[in-house]
C-alpha cells in the first residue's frame, strides 16, 4: 500500500477513536446528572473497601519469618566445609550423586568424598539418617 492511503487509514481511525470519546463523554456526563447521589455512594463504598483490605493486611498479617542462617555455631562446631554445606542441602532437596555432581560441576566420587565426610562428622550412615541430624542440629531447614 501506498503511503497516502495509509495516511487516510490513519485519519479515519483517529475520527472514529474521538466520536467514540465523545459519545462515551456525553453517557457518562448523563449518567451523572441522572444519578450524582448513588454514583458519590459507590465511589466512598469503593474507598472504604479498599482502606478496609489495606488495614486488615497490614493488622491480621502474621510476623514476617526470620530468615533461616544455617546455625554457624554447629556448623562449625561439627567442622563442616562450604562445600560439604552445599552438598548436604542437595541432598536435603532429594537430588541424587549424579545430580549433585553435575550442579556442582563435580566428579560423582568428589559428592561420595564429600558425604562420607558428612555422614563421618554427622555420626549418621544413611542420606536420610544425615539429612535428619542435620535438621537437628539446625544445619539445614
Amino acid at each position: 500500500m501506498n503511503r497516502h492511503l495509509w495516511k487516510q487509514i490513519a485519519g479515519y481511525g483517529a475520527f472514529l477513536a474521538a466520536g467514540t470519546l465523545v459519545l462515551q463523554w456525553l453517557d457518562y456526563y448523563r449518567l451523572a446528572r441522572s444519578w450524582p447521589g448513588e454514583i458519590y455512594i459507590g465511589l466512598i463504598a469503593a474507598a472504604f473497601l479498599a482502606l478496609g483490605v489495606f488495614i486488615g493486611m497490614r493488622v491480621f498479617a502474621g510476623p514476617k519469618p526470620t530468615p533461616f542462617d544455617g546455625n554457624p555455631k554447629a556448623v562449625a562446631a561439627l567442622g563442616v566445609s562450604p562445600r560439604e554445606l552445599i552438598v548436604l542441602q542437595e541432598l536435603a532437596a532429594g537430588r541424587s550423586n549424579k545430580e549433585i555432581a553435575r550442579r556442582l560441576d563435580v566428579s560423582p566420587n568428589t559428592v561420595k568424598t564429600h558425604l562420607a565426610r558428612l555422614y563421618e562428622k554427622l555420626g549418621a550412615e544413611r542420606r536420610t539418617d544425615a539429612i535428619k541430624r542435620a535438621r537437628e542440629h539446625g544445619i539445614i531447614g
